[in-house]
């Protein structure tokens, strides 16, 4: 039986659980309002969630570039998938070794994964060694390898959750059935830990589908850019005849173009993919970070 202070405690958390959640939600919801609102409108009296004109003319413009935005959308998808499934199994088997207390070097590979947690190469060496060691400039690898060199902080939970949630009992149970490291590994392991990959999983699809950086070290040719980099290219595009109509001979008229909403759709199409998929994350995602951070 609950308590009466129970049960007070209990309206209060969900109040402020629901008032965390409108506050949440608030920006998505203004961002989308936003891009549907007429552009003078928006520089006039700012955005709002009633806007006094709505228009789809920052629609209208990203649509006109459409065959530019559905290759990228293409190469985003293709990439986000690859590289997260590369990056799963790069990042679960290691994890999966590191667990493994009479593996040679175990010490030094830990040391390597918590350096990586506090040091970084920098910019210029790793430009270095993708560019001309890896040859991946100007190629489709350009927007997939460097984010499958992983971090420490993915190793580690996955590390934690193997170590705390796969009994060794059913790792020796099926050893003594004949099965090796690779069999177990695939057949036992990964099966349990469905958590744990939905989460890192999640993240790196996040990583790879919001990356534009390496789209703008590595790559030249248009033709290979993500959507996120053309996104990036169409806001250049929008504000430079915005600042630059006077200096085109009056060819574009800067009154007509979404230079201020088109930032606004921009966001939302990059973003809506993300929204829609992360519901069916949620509560892997919840529960991988809870156990994988937990200590041994």
């Amino acid at each position: 039986m609950h308590t009466r202070e129970d049960k007070i405690t209990q309206i209060i958390g969900h109040i402020v659980m629901m008032f965390l959640a409108i506050c949440s939600i608030l920006p998505f919801v203004l961002l989308i309002i936003a891009s549907f609102t007429d552009n003078l409108t928006a520089l006039r009296d700012g955005f709002s969630f009633l806007p006094k004109k709505w228009s789809t003319g920052a629609y209208q413009y990203i649509l006109n570039e459409w065959a530019t935005i559905g290759r990228a959308y293409g190469i985003t998808v293709f990439v986000t998938v690859v590289g997260t499934t590369l990056s799963l199994f790069i990042t679960s088997m290691l994890g999966y070794a590191l667990t493994k207390k009479g593996l040679p070097g175990r010490g030094i590979l830990m040391f390597l994964v918590v350096f990586t947690l506090l040091f970084h190469g920098g910019l210029v060496p790793s430009y270095y060694v993708y560019s001309n060691i890896f040859h991946i400039k100007d190629t489709i690898w350009a927007l997939i390898v460097p984010g499958l060199l992983m971090n420490g902080f993915t190793i580690i939970l996955v590390k934690n959750y193997f170590s705390t949630n796969i009994p060794d009992t059913l790792v020796e149970a099926a050893k003594m059935d004949g099965a090796n490291e690779f069999r177990i590994f695939f057949r036992i392991v990964l099966p349990l830990s469905l958590p744990i990959l939905a989460t890192i999983g999640l993240m790196s699809a996040i990583g790879y589908w919001n990356d534009w950086t390496n789209g703008l070290y590595y790559l030249t040719d248009s033709k290979l850019f993500s959507i996120q980099n053309v996104m990036n290219k169409i806001n250049e595009n929008v504000n430079f005849l915005a600042n630059n109509s006077q200096n085109l001979g009056g060819t574009v008229n800067a009154a007509e173009l979404p230079s201020t909403t088109i930032r606004m759709a921009i966001a939302a199409v990059g973003i809506l993919p993300i929204l829609i998929a992360y519901p069916f994350f949620q509560k892997y995602f919840v529960k991988g970070i809870t156990i994988g951070a937990v200590k041994e």
